[in-house]
């Protein structure tokens, strides 16, 4: 079954706002059966939103709208698409009397009267409770098609689509006779490699993944390999997708660290735990971003002991034991300080593991021999050291987070 989205909001046009939703409904539908065939974003305006619908509906019979459906004046979505049905506006009393309640379990006094709008529902429209917010979810069905409308907030569309919106999708598409098939993704995570050099690679085996499609999608962390199945019966798609995957993961080798939203943190932290290993980190350049990828992993303090910022070379020397002669015969950025950074913090600690970062983020700081991207990375595991040199393009963050990948990625292949 194919649909239409329409994300609705001024600040989406302007660019103040990330559209996050159309990607979430996109895929929870497409799990269930319905196909996102066209995308319109229109602003806070009744006749932009009422003609991008109609037209919608005209195409497919079935549109989803998020966005604009809050209590203030620039909230005009529910009228304009029940004008559309012909579905005047009535206070839901039920819906309004647990808008009261909610403001007042949540302690915050009295509901504004402004809030008494989000009560107001088209007359014949199902409700879909939203447990996350005060605005509702709204499934309307007439002569033009179906319009499911769902608020902006991406935490309140997330559990919409879970619970109320995705199953009676399912169900619908059941019960218009359509084949009881699906669109998964699996994604393969990679790091270390380039874009093209992951063509060059894969670029001989593509044609081999049929009916699976390949998306290469580079962030600043990596690349990853989406593979997709489209419209077929689950249990198909799941055994075309294993089949493509386990065919790529031979080829990527190290260089794949994980699938879907795995997070190169946390697959290090497991690993260190299996060894009963503690890791401690040094960071220069990275100012912090290290740790804080590593504490971001639930259940970190397993294997995590803490770390040192030592962005200046009086902190190396006096919080890390960096001999002043490396600092003054090497520089900061180098293999000798990278190195003692890592087995001093290590040493420190107590810990049995190292991570240490030193580089140039810039975007001054450069020079001809040691230009801007130029980042040392040291690990040190049980004894043993190991340390790379990395020249990364891109401006300070992606420099920042591309060193703190980088850094992870040597401590997982030692773990390996």
């Amino acid at each position: 079954m194919d649909l239409e989205l329409v994300t609705i909001g001024t600040e989406l046009l302007l660019g103040f706002t990330i559209d996050s939703n159309a990607a979430e409904i996109a895929r929870a539908l497409a799990s269930v059966g319905a196909r996102v065939v066209r995308r319109t974003t229109v602003g806070d305006d009744p006749a932009a939103i009422t003609d991008a619908v109609r037209d919608g509906l005209a195409r497919t019979g079935f549109v989803v709208t998020t966005g604009g459906l809050g209590p203030t004046r620039d909230d005009v979505s529910k009228r304009a698409v029940a004008a559309l049905f012909g579905a005047p506006l009535v206070v839901d009393p039920v819906y309004l009397d647990q808008l009261r309640q909610r403001f007042q379990r949540l302690g915050r006094g009295p509901m504004p009267e402004s809030n008494r709008t989000q009560a107001e529902i088209p007359r014949g429209a199902i409700v879909l409770p939203n447990q996350w917010g005060t605005a509702p979810g709204l499934w309307l069905q007439g002569e033009p098609g179906v319009a499911v409308l769902l608020p902006g907030v991406p935490r309140e569309v997330r559990g919409l689509l879970e619970h109320e919106v995705g199953p009676r999708v399912q169900e619908l598409v059941a019960r218009l006779g359509g084949a009881p098939t699906v669109t998964l993704s699996r994604t393969l995570r990679t790091t270390g490699i380039t874009e093209s050099a992951l063509a060059d690679r894969i670029g001989p085996l593509e044609d081999r993944f049929a009916p699976v499609t390949l998306a290469y999608l580079p962030t600043v962390e990596g690349v990853d390999l989406r593979l997709t199945a489209w419209g077929l019966k689950r249990a198909d798609a799941e055994r075309v997708l294993g089949d493509a995957a386990e065919m790529l993961k031979p080829v990527l080798g190290e260089h794949c660290y994980g699938e879907d939203g795995c997070d190169l943190a946390a697959v290090v932290l497991a690993r260190l735990e299996r060894r009963g290993a503690r890791l401690a980190v040094a960071e220069s350049c990275t100012g912090g971003l290290l740790g804080g990828r590593i504490t971001a992993v639930p259940g970190a303090s397993r294997a995590f002991v803490g770390g040192v910022v030592a962005y200046t070379n009086d902190v190396k020397v006096s919080e890390l034991g960096v001999p002043q002669a490396l600092l003054e015969q090497h520089g900061a950025v180098s293999e000798p300080v990278v190195r003692a950074m890592a087995e001093e913090v290590t040493r420190r600690f107590g810990a049995t593991a190292g991570l240490a970062v030193t580089g140039i983020a810039g975007p001054t700081g450069g020079t001809p021999e040691k230009p801007v991207g130029t980042v040392w990375l040291a690990a040190f595991l049980e004894g043993r050291c190991e340390t790379a040199l990395r020249r990364f393009p891109g401006d300070r963050q992606h420099i920042r987070q591309r060193s703190a990948q980088a850094a992870l990625d040597l401590l997982r292949r030692m773990l390996q």
